[in-house]
Order: structure tokens, then sequence, then C-alpha cells
């Protein structure tokens, strides 16, 4: 981390803040991210089964490449194939299936690809739809520099984790006219929802031997919620007085991420900043390409490739598997398979750093099939 992270606070942060120095030992930002895998490792352990959403577009072929390379480096599972997106809108389904809702709240973890949500009005968001049914409170999204990989921020060392409250906020959908020509959404933001997200990343911050845990917010203009938001955040952080713990306001965590990226560890947020900052900070460090997430409950867990689905070069053979393979290794370390991790990640780092066989969208020249095929390689190496 860049010395400026020691700094106590930077333009746009309020004074309350704390820094004590952490652990020397550093963690891969794609590490165990499921704070209640301890009580469930053993269950999870025992039963082999994952559930696997391919999506549509693109979503199909990288889970197929995905699920390849992880049965060729010796991770073995019965993989449940579940139905949500355009083929169960194609059935005259809901995009995410109530049997497909239950059968990953039986199994526990999920491995999911893009699903098409169609725009306007209709068809909820499969995605909205899981999180919410299954509770997955925490969306947890890595950013971290590639080696290899041409972008506006290459020569950044990027490396943080974007924590986002998954359930409330105006995403809560609760919307209403009260006469034709007005429209109004409510910002729901609870003490306890706001409490068990800020606690999660604090824990992921301990666990990861991380320096900094920020939170983003507009709590200057909506003082009520983001006030309240921003209140529980300083009372949580009061209890991890090893770790420095700050608050920046939205926008400004915006411009600050575009000048000074490396200056931020862990960002805690809301749902709709969070929704907006995540995305961000993929673009930082070449796109939602390389971009993977996690999706965290109390008892399910579900791993995703946040990017859409690319109707348009579906089925060329060109899609880039790398958002979905590092979800894959979240999965995996969620799992307790830390070595297995560490070959997949460790491989990804290679192949993208020597730049030979990457996808197109990385500057190569390789099909989806032969991107997977040389992970395999560098991973059995």
């Amino acid at each position: 981390m860049d010395p400026v992270c020691q700094a106590n606070t930077f333009p746009g942060t309020t004074i309350r803040s704390r820094t004590s120095p952490l652990g020397p030992k550093p963690c891969s930002v794609y590490g165990n991210v499921d704070e209640t895998r301890n009580r469930v490792e053993q269950q999870r352990m025992a039963n082999s089964k994952i559930a696997v959403i391919p999506g549509d577009g693109i979503g199909p072929e990288i889970t197929e490449t995905t699920l390849h390379i992880l049965n060729e480096i010796g991770f073995h599972a019965d993989w449940v194939f579940l139905e949500a997106g355009l083929p169960a809108i194609e059935r005259g389904l809901p995009p995410m299936p109530p049997e497909t809702i239950e059968r990953i709240r039986e199994i526990g973890v999920a491995l999911k690809g893009p699903t098409t949500t169609p725009s306007g009005g209709g068809h909820p968001s499969a995605n909205v739809a899981l999180r919410k049914a299954l509770d997955l409170f925490a969306n947890v999204r890595p950013a971290k520099t590639l080696p290899g990989l041409k972008n506006l921020f290459e020569g950044k060392n990027i490396d943080l984790i974007v924590v986002r409250e998954n359930t409330e906020d105006l995403y809560a959908g609760i919307e209403f006219k009260p006469d034709p020509d007005m429209a109004l959404a409510m910002k729901v933001i609870t003490r306890p929802g706001s409490t068990r997200l800020c606690k999660y990343a604090f824990e992921l911050a301990r666990r990861q031997s991380r320096k900094r845990v920020t939170a983003v917010h507009k709590a200057n203009i909506m003082k009520m919620t983001d006030g309240m938001f921003l209140e529980v955040f300083h009372n949580v952080a009061s209890g991890y007085p090893e770790l420095h713990a700050d608050d920046v306001i939205v926008d400004n965590c915006c411009m600050q991420l575009v000048t000074r990226p490396e200056r931020f560890d862990v960002l805690v947020t809301e749902n709709l900043y969070g929704d907006i900052v995540s995305d961000l900070c993929a673009g930082l460090v070449g796109g939602l390409g390389l971009a993977p997430g996690a999706n965290i409950g109390e008892h399910c867990a579900v791993f995703e490739a946040v990017h859409g689905s690319a109707p348009d070069i579906a089925g060329k053979g060109i899609a880039n598997p790398t958002a979905l393979l590092l979800s894959s290794v979240m999965m995996l370390r969620h799992l307790g398979h830390d070595e297995k991790a560490d070959r997949v990640q460790n491989a990804v780092l290679k192949v993208c750093g020597e730049g030979i066989y990457t996808t197109q969208d990385l500057g190569g020249h390789a099909s989806t099939a032969e991107y997977g095929e040389n992970i395999i390689k560098a991973a059995n190496l």
C-alpha cells in the first residue's frame, strides 16, 4: 500500500479517524470473503454440490470454460445447473425463478454467469431478486491491477475492495406515483442493515491484513439516512482500533479514485453508491471483464461475474472468462480450497502478464477456449 494511505484524512473526509499499524502478512485481494465460513465450513466441505447458473449471452461459454479449468486443476464438484435470465423468461418464468432460489438456498453456494434483465417495466432484475430472497447483504468487489494489461492506470498499484450493501437503499424497490406527473422512490437505510455491513467490512479488512476502511456517503445532504449509516460506521470502527477508519463524500471519492486510487484500501458503502463506485473501480483495472464479485449472506454465498451478458459476441468464442474465473477463485477460498485458488489466481497473473494467449479485449488474439487451456497449463506447472 502506498505510504499516503497512512495519512489521517484527505479532502472530503471527516476528522474522526484512527491509525495504527497492522500485521505484516499481506493477503490476496481475492481472499476468503465469508465471515460465516467457520460455522458452515464442515457442511460445505461435506456437501460437494455447487449450484451453477450459466445465464445467457456469453454466460454459458464462459461458465463452461471456468468449470473446465476447475476440473483440470483437480477441483471436482457435483455441479447443479439452474436456470435464470433470458432462458427463464422465454419459458414464461421470472428472470430468477423461485425454484432456482430455493435450490441455491438448499445448496448454500452458487457460481453465476451474467443474466439479462430487459429494460423497462415487466421484468424485475434477476440479481436483485436473488440477493433479496437469500438476504445476501454484502456485495464484495475486489479491484486489483493485473500485470501486462494496457490501460490508463497501469502504472498505479491498485489493490482495493468495495463492500456494498446489497438489500436496502433506493434498491429496496419502493416506488410509487402520487399523481401522474410525479414519481417517488424511498431510500431505506436501517441501523441493523448498516451495522452488519460495517462489521463485515472491518472483519474482512482484519482477515486480509489490510490497513484502512473508508465509508463512502452523502451525509452532508442526506442527513438522516446517510447520517445514520455514517454514525453506525464510526461506532463499529471503535471496535477495530488497529484499523484506520475514515469517511469520504461519494462525489469526492469518485474524483479521488481517478486521481490517486492507490490511497484506498477497503471502501464500505450503501447500495446505490456501491453500484457506481464498484464499476468505476473495475474501470481502473481494465474493465468489468476483469472484475470478480461475491454476494455474501449469513447462510448462502453467490459468486458471479458482474459484467453484462454481451449478446453481440455470444457464440463467437471470443468472450473473456476472467471475471467469472476470478469469482471462482473467491469461491474456492470460501470453501477452504486455498491451494487450488492460489494456482488459478497465479495462472491468471502469468497468462495476463505474458500477454500472448489473452482474449481480444485484453489485447491478445486467443479464443475463449485457448485462453482457458493456457490458464490450465500455467496452473499445472
